[in-house]
């Protein structure tokens, strides 16, 4: 009944709400959807909130564990996942993200990077000429050296 509305207390100019409202989360709700099962077990957790949390994973550098920890820190991070009002205990537990992941698998998980590129390319953040070519930064993966 008292809970702080996130509308009110974040600002509009910050990244994150930015770019919430820039992503279609629609396509997500589409190419995810089919893997849930309606009426068979726990009630699901919103597709948004798994793509937000796989996204913040991402961006911030975070484990499943720390992006989990840190959602509940971060009000910014709870807007971006969907939420309109503070949230004060964890949304999921971590080892369901990658439960989650091997359910929707790799080619489906490919989507998320296609819609970040989609939502970049909408902005005019990134041309067609940045996408022709990818640099990979192998110095801290492992070597197979005997």
């Amino acid at each position: 009944m008292f809970q702080a509305d996130l509308n009110q207390c974040l600002s509009p100019s910050h990244p994150l709400i930015q770019l919430s409202k820039a992503i279609d989360w629609l396509v997500f709700e589409d190419a995810f959807g089919p893997t849930y099962a309606l009426g068979k077990g726990r009630p699901a957790k919103p597709i948004r909130l798994l793509v937000g949390l796989h996204y913040l994973k991402r961006a911030f550098n975070e484990s499943d564990e720390s992006v989990v920890d840190r959602w509940v820190e971060n009000p910014y991070w709870q807007y971006f996942c969907g939420y309109t009002q503070f949230q004060h205990e964890f949304p999921i537990d971590s080892c369901n993200l990658s439960r989650w992941r091997k359910r929707v698998g790799a080619e489906k998980m490919e989507t998320l990077l296609a819609g970040t590129i989609e939502t970049a390319k909408a902005k005019k953040l990134v041309k067609k000429s940045h996408l022709d070519r990818v640099n990979v930064d192998t110095t801290v993966q492992e070597k197979n050296i005997t």
